[in-house]
């Protein structure tokens, strides 16, 4: 009836009171047989190895470390590695591991498989719950049947793993050394490619790049002071040559006019010099002393002097003679005064070509200061490119130079390494089968089967024992309940009877 009611406490316990030895017997049977087995399976031992995680020594500021890895992720890569088939089969083997089953002779992939699962790698919980902590270690867990050969091959197993990080460390050091290497190659060529570059660009555009305009600026500032410079020459010298092209004339004109006999020719030195004194006088009362006609005919005259000076100083000269009218040799003061008109046509000359270069290098510094803007965008282009190719080689000889110094570090066995802290341990007793677990489980099995036996039975049992079951089987309230009468008590239920009314359940009369 206990599908068609809630199950209260007392239900509860009617039931295990009326079907203890039930619920019992089977506990019973579960805890021997279970014990039974414990006594037929075979022996596991457990050897245990911890290997902790070395911190690299060296600092990390100082020298990066070669493997960024994460450590979770390394040791499942490293514990892939080793139990691989290739370097777990020669242990398996060496000790025959998982040989005798019992079952016949296995086979070698058998063996492999049982061994495999015989090994275990558990890391460490770090007492720090911080992601960049990391695992400070790991154990390495072999159960066999021996313990000694336990212990040897967790020995084996142990090293192994130390091996196998020690070369991948290397590996990965050697291998980042060889990247890099290519890669500073490359690197250190396109730097070159890009410097001749702008080598060819800077000598064809000397004088326009964007450092020379401030000189370009000053020189052309310098080409003007010397512009103006060689045109005030310029226009000196040519009136310099007007001057002396007039005095010239004049002298010519006096030296061609036609004179009486009795009035002589200055053709003589002293007569010349008489004549340009006079001249000088004359000029000095209109003209300061630093006028340029007054200068140049000092100069004459002082050279006129020297040469009186020179025909004295030779007593073997022929004596000064009057010249003869006839004589159309032109004095010496004419003859001067052509020789100047010469030297200033020289100087003109001279000025004019000085004015003509001055002016064309004015126009050649002209046109790098218009095109400065131009050859400054692509200078910048050109140098942007040499500045990323340089900025990205010394990154990558920075590198370099880290990854040689990690992989030194590694050779001298001062980076993160393995590091064995309590070595394989040799098992005094069995881990498996561990019978006082195995009892618990046997007992609570059989318990389990016993439960479900009386659930079974009480769900396929119509019998009605209280009130409750008659209301919920019928759906009616109840009247009276008749008590068990037994044999020998008749008086004590009859008294009991009167004592309590209303005990009995009488159902009234169903209508079918």
């Amino acid at each position: 009836m206990i599908r068609q009611k809630q199950l209260t406490l007392d239900d509860y316990l009617d039931i295990v009171r009326r079907r203890w030895w039930l619920i019992f017997l089977p506990g019973v049977l579960g805890l021997g047989i279970a014990l039974g087995i414990s006594f037929f399976l075979p022996y596991r031992y457990d050897s245990q190895s911890l290997i902790l995680i070395d911190e690299q020594r060296v600092s990390n500021n100082l020298v990066e470390p070669v493997v960024t890895m994460v450590m979770s992720a390394r040791l499942a890569t490293i514990e892939e590695q080793v139990l691989s088939r290739t370097r777990l089969q020669p242990v398996v083997d060496k000790y025959g591991l998982f040989k005798n089953t019992g079952n016949g002779q296995p086979l070698p992939d058998e063996m492999y498989q049982d061994t495999r699962k015989a090994i275990s790698v558990k890391p460490v919980e770090s007492v720090i719950s911080d992601a960049k902590s990391g695992i400070p270690g790991f154990y390495i867990d072999f159960t066999y049947r021996d313990p000694r050969v336990a212990q040897q091959v967790c020995e084996e197993l142990t090293s192994m793993f130390i091996d196998q990080d020690l070369r991948f460390r290397e590996q990965a050091a050697q291998g980042t050394t060889n990247f890099l290497q290519s890669q500073l190659g490359d690197a250190k060529r396109k730097l070159d490619e890009q410097e001749a570059r702008l080598a060819e660009f800077k000598r064809k555009n000397m004088g326009a790049l964007p450092d020379d305009t401030q000189s370009n600026l000053n020189v052309l500032t310098s080409l003007g002071t010397q512009l103006d410079a060689i045109m005030a020459a310029l226009n000196r010298a040519q009136q310099d040559k007007v001057y002396t092209e007039s005095l010239l004339q004049q002298q010519l004109q006096a030296w061609q006019k036609p004179t009486s006999a009795d009035a002589p020719q200055p053709q003589t030195l002293e007569q010349q010099l008489a004549a340009l004194e006079a001249q000088l006088t004359d000029l000095q009362t209109k003209d300061t002393p630093e006028h340029p006609d007054v200068v140049r005919l000092k100069a004459i005259i002082a050279e006129l002097k020297e040469n009186i000076e020179q025909s004295h100083a030779n007593p073997k000269a022929p004596p000064q003679k009057k010249v003869d009218p006839a004589d159309t040799r032109e004095p010496m003061l004419i003859q001067q005064l052509r020789s100047q008109l010469q030297a200033e046509n020289e100087a003109i000359q001279a000025q004019s070509k000085g004015q003509e270069r001055i002016n064309a290098e004015i126009k050649a510094y002209e046109g790098r200061i218009q095109m400065s803007p131009v050859v400054e965008q692509e200078y910048k282009q050109i140098s942007r490119d040499h500045d990323m190719a340089l900025q990205f080689y010394d990154s990558l000889l920075k590198k370099q130079n880290e990854s040689e110094m990690a992989a030194d570090l590694q050779r001298r066995q001062e980076g993160e390494q393995f590091r064995v802290l309590d070595p394989p341990s040799l098992p005094d007793k069995p881990t498996f089968p561990n019978k006082p677990i195995l009892a618990l489980q046997g007992l609570f099995a059989g318990l389990a089967l016993g439960v479900g036996l009386v659930w079974g039975l009480e769900m396929n049992n119509d019998t009605l024992r209280t009130e409750r079951d008659v209301e919920s089987l019928l759906l009616l309230p109840t009247l009276a309940m008749v008590p068990v009468i037994i044999p020998g008590k008749l008086g004590k239920e009859k008294h009991k009877t009167k004592n309590q009314q209303g005990k009995a359940a009488v159902a009234p009369a169903v209508t079918a």
